[in-house]
C-alpha cells in the first residue's frame, strides 16, 4: 500500500505534537509543522520531516504547502488543521488589532491553508479536512471572546465546507475538545499580557478582585474533565480512517454535558448556567 501522508499544524506541544507522534509510529508520513523555526529543528532532531508555518504569515502558508507537497510527491491524504492561540479577557478590553490577530492565527490562516491545498484534493478525488475546533466553538463562555469568536466563525465556515463538498470525495470533520492537557492556558497567559491593559480598564476592580487570579490560574493546576492529548489523537484517527467519518467529535464530558445542556436548556438558562465559567 502506498503510505498515507498528512500535514499537522501547531505540532510544538500537545495536541499538534501527540498526533504528530502517534501518527507517525502508525506508519502514516507526517510533516509536522510549527511557527518557530527552533520547534521545527527540534523536531527535524526527533527524525519527523518538520517544517515552518505561520498562519499569520500568507507567504508562510503558501511556502509551507509548496514544502509539504514536495516532501510528499504531490500528493497528501489528509491536513489537521491544529495550531491556535487565546486571548484572554473581557471582550470590551480587546483591542482592534489583538482581535485581527487572532483572527489570523485561529481562522484566516486555516482557510488559507485548506485553500491551498484543495487542487490537490480535488484532482486526487479524495482527502480528508480535520479542524481541531473546541467546546467554545459552540457554547461561549465569559472572558473568551476572541477565542470564542474565532471557533465560533471555524464552525460555520467547516460546516458550510462540508455542505459544499458533499459528493467529491473529500470528507470534513470537526474535533470538539474540552479541557485538554497542554501548554494552551500558559500560552494564553502571554497573550492575556501581551494585549491586554487591565489596569486602564473600567473593570479594573473586577480584575483585582479575582478575574486577574483567575486568568493566571488557568494555566496551573488540573480542570474537571481533563484529558491528555491523545484524547483527541484517538478521534483524529477515526477521523482520518473511517469510511464515514463523523461530522463532529466531542472530546471530554464537559463537551459532551454542554453539547446536551444547549439541546434542552434555552439561552437564558444556559447564560445563567455559564456566566460564571
Amino acid at each position: 500500500m502506498t503510505q498515507r501522508s498528512i500535514l499537522i499544524t501547531g505540532c510544538s506541544s500537545g495536541i499538534g505534537l501527540d498526533a504528530a507522534r502517534t501518527l507517525h509510529a502508525q506508519g502514516w508520513l507526517v510533516i509536522a509543522s510549527c511557527r518557530s523555526l527552533s520547534d521545527v529543528e527540534r523536531l527535524k532532531a526527533e527524525g519527523f520531516r518538520s517544517i515552518q508555518l505561520d498562519y499569520e504569515d500568507e507567504t508562510s502558508v503558501a511556502n509551507a504547502v509548496s514544502q509539504t507537497l514536495a516532501e510528499t510527491g504531490g500528493t497528501l491524504d489528509a491536513v489537521f488543521n491544529n495550531g491556535a492561540y487565546a486571548i484572554p479577557g473581557p471582550a470590551e478590553d480587546l483591542p482592534r488589532p489583538a482581535m485581527r490577530a487572532i483572527f489570523e492565527a485561529n481562522f484566516l490562516g486555516w482557510h488559507d491553508l485548506t485553500r491551498r491545498l484543495m487542487p490537490t484534493f480535488r484532482a486526487q478525488g479524495h482527502g480528508r479536512i480535520i479542524m481541531c475546533s473546541s467546546v467554545l466553538g459552540f457554547q461561549a463562555m465569559p472572558w473568551r471572546a476572541a477565542y470564542n469568536a474565532t471557533k465560533f466563525a471555524l464552525e460555520g465556515y467547516t460546516d458550510t465546507l462540508r455542505m459544499e463538498l458533499r459528493g467529491s470525495g473529500i470528507h470534513v470533520s470537526l474535533i470538539e475538545p474540552g479541557p485538554i492537557r497542554t501548554e494552551f492556558r500558559k500560552n494564553a497567559i502571554q497573550q492575556f499580557e501581551n494585549w491586554v491593559d487591565w489596569e486602564s480598564s473600567v473593570l479594573r476592580d473586577k480584575y483585582e478582585a479575582g478575574l486577574l487570579a483567575k486568568l493566571k490560574k488557568a494555566g496551573t493546576g488540573k480542570t474537571p474533565g481533563e484529558l491528555g492529548p491523545e484524547a483527541v489523537t484517538k478521534k483524529l484517527i477515526h477521523a482520518l480512517t473511517a469510511t464515514h467519518p463523523r461530522s463532529r467529535y466531542y472530546v471530554t464530558w464537559p463537551t459532551h454535558l454542554a453539547g446536551s445542556l444547549r439541546r434542552v436548556l434555552p439561552t437564558r438558562a444556559l447564560d445563567a448556567l455559564f456566566h460564571r465559567s
